[in-house]
């Protein structure tokens, strides 16, 4: 295993204990509300490499007082409308969905399983590669993604054979939510390949910045709550 593996590996436990100890607790919200701050701060850092930062010069020698980014300010809003509202609001519903709380973690179960099985079996195995957006990535990688997404149904099996059976549905909703988490993180690598950066931060070792390690999941948790809500 190498040093980038473990430390990959070592952060994901991190972060699956603090999910299971706020998403057990009376300070979810709050432990919600820091990830989604974090996100919105790296997403407008990376705004900025984009398309220039929310106040501009006319020229470089000019005298005349700023101006504002008008393309920047509309991303931006759009983005926190997104992270703060979709996201979060469908967090908290999936949150409360059953009364101890297992289906959202279940869900970002399913998220962290998807990334680590793509990690492991793309840097083990190799191959040709998924897209050029991303180079990293391979299609065995890809298909790691979704063979390990199945691991946490078959671990919360366990806990509630009802809730959580071995079923076509239950089968098929790992494998979307895992397409879903590798368009997210296809999507994030875009935007910092056009950007020239390699992560939105370096809060999380091994995994760069928060944005980072959520990439997928800030697009997976809505499509579970509109899931729940019309099945």
């Amino acid at each position: 295993m190498t040093k980038e593996l473990q430390k990959r590996v070592i952060t994901s436990v991190i972060l699956l204990s603090l999910l299971v100890i706020f998403n057990f607790s009376k300070f979810f919200g709050a432990g919600l509300l820091i990830v989604v701050l974090f996100v919105c701060i790296e997403f407008s850092e990376l705004l900025s490499k984009l398309v220039g930062p929310g106040l501009i010069k006319h020229h470089r020698y000019s005298s005349y007082p700023e101006k504002l980014n008008l393309k920047y300010l509309v991303l931006q809003i759009l983005v926190i409308f997104y992270v703060l509202i979709i996201f979060g609001v469908s967090s908290f519903e999936l949150h409360g969905r059953s009364g101890n709380s297992t289906f959202f973690l279940f869900l970002i179960s399913i998220c962290f399983f998807s990334d680590i099985g793509g990690y492991v079996i793309g840097k083990s195995i190799g191959g040709k590669k998924l897209t050029k957006i991303s180079p990293k990535k391979t299609i065995s990688g890809s298909i790691g993604s979704f063979f390990f997404s199945i691991l946490p149904l078959l671990l919360f099996y366990n806990y509630d054979q009802y809730e959580y059976s071995l079923s076509i549905n239950n089968f098929l909703f790992c494998l979307i939510i895992s397409l879903v988490c590798q368009l997210g993180d296809l999507f994030i690598s875009y935007l910092k390949r056009k950007a020239k950066i390699k992560d939105t931060g370096s809060i999380l070792p091994g995994h760069g910045g928060l944005l980072d390690r959520v990439d997928g999941i800030i697009l997976a948790v809505p499509l579970a709550y509109l899931f729940v809500k019309l099945i």
